[in-house]
């Protein structure tokens, strides 16, 4: 794995540091909490958290308009929620009841919010990135400037559809942003058994798209890189792809660690971990606005939990509905 480089202290406006540290607290705390309940069995379905990785989804949406669409893969709660998805309704998705966002019948792996322009995100590697690109040929022809992001591993690059995606999004000039989440694993396979070079960005810009590479994590350096992508983006310069380095925390699938299944090990970690961007941001704020802003997602999420834990399952005539066309 290549060094990695110490974070930069961010310089954002203290609006800007207060909002970005309820973001990344908000998420980390709502994947904790899945975390401790799945183990009772609560949870019906395969979690994919995105502990380690949420700067990537709150500094690349941070610079959306509500209006700009986004999808991502099964690891998509870090998304969702950055997008403002309905923290009630995906609790109770991954309850299977029937007020989850998808009524009990996808789980964790197939988070939707139509309200807030997040499309369904999907089980399958690489499957939703095709169906982002035809969401970006809609605005183009739309013609309101609005724009699509589509989040997804470094092991879905070495699908076809990631390269015949690519291709058509740069033959057309689609307002589509690719953003590579490269936590270097797929699954328990290391990079550098799977790519013959590191050299994504290059290949990626032989289809003649802007492609840019950032290594540290730093959440503002992404906010920045994404708002210069996407306001190009918005004058029909045609697509941009992202590739952010980053780190998952938990293992590929469930709530634990995994540095003793002999694939990894913690020493890799570690420099991710001591410059967690929520931890950075955290010192920047004054203690009593942490504190506030942490009471604040403590209650959200117990109230989102106790939401679901109260809804009904779907009843048994829904068995078949949405299955066979009428």
């Amino acid at each position: 794995m290549d060094e990695h480089p110490p974070l930069t202290i961010p310089s954002g406006t203290p609006a800007e540091i207060e909002r970005f540290y309820r973001s990344l607290r908000r998420i980390r705390r709502v994947e904790e909490e899945i975390a401790r309940l799945y183990p009772s069995n609560v949870i019906r379905s395969p979690i994919h958290l995105s502990i380690g990785q949420e700067a990537v989804s709150v500094g690349v949406i941070d610079g959306l308009n509500p209006d700009d669409v986004v999808a991502a893969s099964y690891r998509g709660h870090a998304a969702y929620l950055a997008k403002g998805g309905d923290l009630k309704a995906m609790f109770a998705e991954l309850y299977g009841r029937d007020t989850g966002c998808a009524r009990g019948r996808g789980g964790s792996m197939h988070l939707i919010d139509p309200a807030h322009h997040l499309l369904g995100t999907s089980a399958v590697v690489g499957t939703h990135i095709p169906l982002a690109a035809g969401q970006a040929l809609a605005l183009k022809r739309e013609g309101r400037g609005r724009v699509v992001v589509v989040f997804f591993g470094d092991g879905a690059t070495e699908e076809g559809v990631f390269h015949e995606t690519l291709n058509f999004a740069a033959l057309h000039r689609l307002p589509l942003l690719f953003v590579c989440e490269n936590n270097f694993y797929a699954i328990h396979s290391p990079l550098d058994h799977r790519w013959a070079t590191r050299r994504l960005c290059e290949r990626v810009a032989t289809y003649g798209i802007p492609a840019h590479q950032i290594t540290d994590g730093d959440l503002l350096r992404i906010r920045a890189c994404a708002l210069e992508a996407v306001a190009s983006m918005r004058q029909g310069s045609g697509p941009v792809f992202l590739e952010c380095h980053t780190y998952r925390w938990c293992e590929h699938v469930g709530p634990s660690e995994d540095f003793e299944a002999g694939y990894r090990n913690r020493t890799e970690a570690q420099p991710w971990q001591e410059t967690d961007p929520l931890d950075v941001m955290g010192r920047l704020l004054d203690p009593l606005t942490r504190a506030q802003i942490d009471q604040e997602i403590t209650l959200e999420i117990a109230e989102a939990v106790a939401f679901a834990e109260a809804s009904s399952f779907p009843a048994a005539e829904e068995l078949l509905a949405h299955v066979y066309a009428p």
